[in-house]
């Protein structure tokens, strides 16, 4: 059983990154549906370090200094007009219980003249679809 010390494999080297890169990168992981994990990947860094950059990063900060983007809401409730009643045709108008169609396609051309329900509807969204 040996009593010596471990030592640290010949060669190692530890890559060092700049303060300003530290900052790109925690800010681009701190954007709201962002991946912590796919902010590292694509900056080649592992992802267990980044989320220890930023927790650095938000103990060295106060706290609503980066929070405050994040409490936008991602959705924000308009007001909705009030609804206006559709008003029927007078008496003296007439509706027609018919619908003439013209349909060009190139040189061919079809004309009919359908009832005004469901099934010619239902006809027309086929062909013209």
């Amino acid at each position: 059983m040996s009593t010596e010390e471990p030592t640290t494999p010949t060669g190692r080297s530890w890559r060092r990154h700049s303060a300003e890169f530290k900052t790109r990168v925690v800010e681009l992981a701190r954007q709201p549906g962002v991946s912590t994990a796919a902010v590292a990947l694509a900056n080649g860094l592992n992802a267990n370090m980044l989320r220890r950059w930023v927790r650095e990063a938000d103990e060295r900060v106060p706290s609503s200094a980066h929070k405050d983007a994040a409490a936008v809401p991602a959705f924000v409730q308009l007001p909705m007009p009030q609804a206006v009643p559709l008003a029927l045709p007078p008496a003296s108008v007439e509706v027609p219980s018919r619908i003439s169609v013209e349909i060009r396609r190139g040189s061919t051309t079809v004309q009919a003249e359908l009832p005004l329900d469901a099934r010619s509807s239902a006809w027309l969204r086929e062909v013209l679809g």
